[in-house]
């Protein structure tokens, strides 16, 4: 049985996300599983930090903006006339837009006097991340797995990239 983090191998982890306040942004409810070696499972800076370390090891890792969701642009922020939108339009509600910086995915932030704002930037963005993790489990990944670069779950084949 592996327990030792190396490069293609399945990593478990049991984590907290806080900001520097300490406000719990995710409470990690759920363990998160990634495929460890370079495969954007994680933020590279984690899966630097965990490179090596055992189950049962604890250690926590602060991201700063840019080594996680990016830093703040305001120019990914826009007020647009309400007309251009449903309207069933409401806050929170998220679209793509392709620009020259690709697709984006866009949120309503808000709604007043027949405008919508409508920002870019990842609800994260700009906010220093601390990962407080316990190495819960360590595996050889399968030849599937390494293939298509993720993990596989028992129960429906795929699992989700839970950090990106």
């Amino acid at each position: 049985m592996q327990d030792e983090i190396v490069k293609n191998c399945v990593v478990t982890l049991d984590y907290t996300v806080t900001d520097p306040d300490g406000a719990m942004i995710d409470d990690g409810r759920r363990p998160l599983i990634y495929l460890h070696g370079g495969y954007d499972g994680i933020f590279p800076k984690l899966e630097e930090a965990l490179h090596g370390k055992k189950v049962g090891e604890n250690l926590t890792v602060k991201l700063q903006p840019e080594e996680a969701f990016g830093d703040y642009d305001e120019k990914l922020v826009a007020v647009e006339d309400a007309d251009m939108f449903p309207e069933d339009a409401e806050v929170g509600m998220a679209f793509e837009r392709v620009s020259d910086a690709g697709e984006v995915l866009y949120r309503v932030t808000d709604i007043a006097d027949g405008k919508v704002v409508v920002d870019g930037n990842h609800p994260l963005a700009g906010t220093a991340l601390i990962f407080n993790m316990t190495v819960t489990a360590v595996r050889a990944a399968t030849a599937e797995e390494l293939a298509h670069g993720h993990t596989h779950d028992e129960d429906d084949g795929h699992r989700e990239h839970l950090v990106h």
